[in-house]
């Protein structure tokens, strides 16, 4: 029984560590030449952090991020429509950690080949075809010195993000990903903390907003922590994306204009922008859900399977909880194509309705309202909405992204402490 990943990122190492913890021989194949601790920031949910801690890496997560304590969305005067606490505070079994994306995949990757070995992550190996066969697949794979090798194996999962080849290979039709105007720039800031200094804050409206979220604790020495933050404005998406490269570097000049008074007396937009060490620049893209996220022996999962607006903070969370899925069905059906069947049947609906969901702005779609209610400017958030709308709409949503209170506190374990593939 072996199962073939196309990927290394965050998806693919947690199915890595899926299987070997349920005893699948699973190996690892990495496009990038080696693996190193890229991006900025992202927030892992509740139901994905509960995923880690039963794959024995809960005491690892503080070291590649923060308990995020607050979620706040705030108008553009600086006053807030609307906090909640999050994590433990709000209730839940398990927090959520604000983290590194790359520190994060760093430490998925260290616990993979401290538990499985070295020899199973192939870096350089670039999936390019894959055939299926009656008795399992065959993927090819190509190198950056032009060479290509074939591997065999029982199944083949496609973590291979955005511009999925797998995926690729499912809908050879489909095209580039859907732009629908936004474009985001991305940067990390030593600064001081602000609010409780574990806070995701999110300003503006659905046209232009500043989101905001630290990554480290407070240094005690300094006083400064680093704080992930983008802004993102909203052209019109008839135009297309006029750059080929989908994350390239920016300078502030691009956007601060747009937020030149952005000071508040606890947020300073301007500053914290300007003093970032590099800005990255890339349009905020999706793709339209499919019919079936499985083609016999090879399934999609994560960003090959469901990319979506990272407006509700659960693209790599939904990952870590698809691998998870995957492991318990090998667990019910065996290292088959059944077992990938079931997996789709389980999440696709739903998560394809996610996906929608965040195109249409996700929990953050309240800003519309505000919007129109009051141009966005207020001084009580109570003379323009009633909280108790908020709190409701916050709820559904939390329900459709699957990490409901109530729900997930009393949900049995995706995968059952000490469960084998026999």
């Amino acid at each position: 029984m072996t199962v073939l990943v196309a990927g290394g990122g965050i998806g693919g190492l947690a199915m890595a560590l899926t299987c070997q913890q349920i005893g699948v021989d699973v190996k690892v194949f990495e496009s990038a030449a080696e693996l190193r601790p890229l991006g900025v920031g992202i927030n892992l949910q509740p139901n994905a952090v509960r995923e880690l801690y039963d794959l024995g890496l809960g005491d690892k997560l503080p070291t590649v991020g923060i308990e995020t304590t607050e979620w706040a969305l705030v108008g553009k005067n600086g006053n807030d429509i609307w906090s909640e606490p999050r994590g433990i505070g709000a209730g839940y079994n398990w927090p959520q950690f604000s983290v590194h994306r790359g520190k994060l995949q760093m430490m998925l990757y260290n616990a993979f080949v401290e538990r499985a070995g070295h020899t199973a992550v192939l870096t350089d190996h670039r999936l390019t075809d894959y055939e299926n066969r009656h008795d399992g697949v065959k993927a090819t794979f190509t190198r950056r010195n032009g060479s290509r090798i074939d591997i065999d194996g029982d199944l083949l999962i496609g973590a291979d993000g955005l511009h999925s080849a797998t995926r690729a290979k499912m809908y050879p039709d489909e095209g580039a990903p859907i732009w629908g105007g936004a474009v985001v720039w991305r940067g990390t800031t030593q600064a001081r903390p602000i609010r409780s200094g574990a806070c995701f804050t999110l300003v503006g409206t659905l046209e232009q907003r500043f989101v905001h979220y630290p990554i480290t604790p407070v240094d005690p020495d300094t006083g400064l922590q680093t704080q992930n933050w983008l802004t993102e404005l909203t052209f019109d998406p008839n135009q297309g994306w006029s750059s080929s490269d989908w994350n390239r570097r920016a300078d502030v000049s691009k956007f601060i204009d747009e937020f030149a008074d952005w000071d508040f007396d606890w947020l300073n937009v301007p500053e914290i922008t300007r003093a970032a060490a590099e800005i990255f620049e890339y349009p905020m893209v999706d793709r339209d859900p499919v019919d079936a996220w499985v083609d016999r022996n090879v399934a999609l999962m994560g960003d090959a399977a469901h990319v979506m607006y990272p407006v509700g903070s659960n693209g790599g969370s939904q990952a870590i909880v698809d691998a998870r899925v995957i492991g318990a069905k090998f667990l019910e059906h065996g290292v088959t194509d059944n077992a990938l069947s079931a997996y789709e049947d389980q999440l696709r609906a739903d998560v394809s309705a996610l996906v929608l969901r965040n195109r249409g702005a996700g929990p953050i779609a309240i800003l519309g309202v505000v919007e129109e209610r009051c141009g966005g400017i207020f001084d009580d958030i109570n003379d323009v909405i009633p909280l108790a709308e908020i709190e409701a709409f916050m709820a559904n949503y939390k329900a459709a992204a699957g990490f409901a209170i109530d729900a997930l506190n009393a949900a049995p374990p995706i995968i059952t402490p000490g469960s084998r593939v026999s």
